[in-house]
């Protein structure tokens, strides 16, 4: 059934009501899985950075380990992550269903990928500078603040950007096995019930929230980015 033909699309009640809850949690699930990836993707990042072959610290074996961990995690497709971590997203959050429960793959898939990001951002800082730094006195922790952090944050907020638009889409996948959000309610309504107004309100919803991470995510690098 559809509301398309009549022109009554808006009198539907599941986009009229329950749309913006299935947007609250959308919204609920990407912050969150986005604050948790910041905390774990940047030091892995940095860490991975800093034991490479050109970090300050070299360590060969705890790179490959690291990067090797990296690679397997970004290489799984994010429902069959999903799946594979049941048991644990049911240790962490005692349910593997609902928004809470998503929150779960959602960081453990997100984790990999931006620590990707992160070592790309901190591999362009300039040589020189964290050589100027090490003829001065500085501790490898100063160092990577304040020179590798600072300098590398236009392309760290980049990153977290791109990671939290990917974040977006990996919600609507988690809805569609039962993680709720605008990807639950397009899948239950506009694709089970054939309804394809609901299909398309929780599409046009999709691409605003993305839209303004993009725009809010441009402000801020252009902001801090003084090159």
């Amino acid at each position: 059934m559809t509301h398309l033909a009549d022109g009554t699309w808006l009198d539907n009640p599941v986009i009229t009501e329950g749309m913006w809850p299935a947007t609250q949690e959308t919204l609920l699930m990407t912050l969150l899985a986005s604050v948790f990836t910041l905390l774990g993707g940047l030091p892995l990042g940095v860490l991975l950075h800093v034991t490479g072959p050109n970090g300050l610290r070299p360590a060969p074996a705890l790179n490959r380990a690291l990067g090797a961990v990296v690679n397997v995690g970004r290489s799984l497709p994010f429902l069959i992550l999903m799946i594979a971590i049941i048991p644990f997203t049911r240790f962490v959050v005692g349910t593997s269903a609902g928004w809470q429960a998503a929150v779960v793959p959602l960081t453990v898939g997100a984790i990999p990928f931006y620590a990707r990001l992160v070592e790309t951002s901190l591999r362009e800082v300039p040589g020189g500078k964290v050589e100027a730094a090490q003829m001065m006195g500085a501790s490898d922790g100063q160092i990577v603040r304040q020179v590798l952090l600072a300098e590398a944050a236009p392309g760290l907020v980049a990153g977290l950007t791109t990671t939290v638009i990917a974040l977006v889409s990996y919600t609507a996948m988690a809805g569609a096995v039962g993680g709720g959000g605008l990807g639950a309610t397009a899948m239950s309504y506009g694709y089970n019930r054939f309804q394809s107004d609901v299909m398309i309100a929780a599409v046009v919803l999709l691409v605003v929230i993305v839209q303004l991470v993009q725009v809010v995510g441009d402000l801020v690098v252009r902001r801090i980015d003084h090159r």
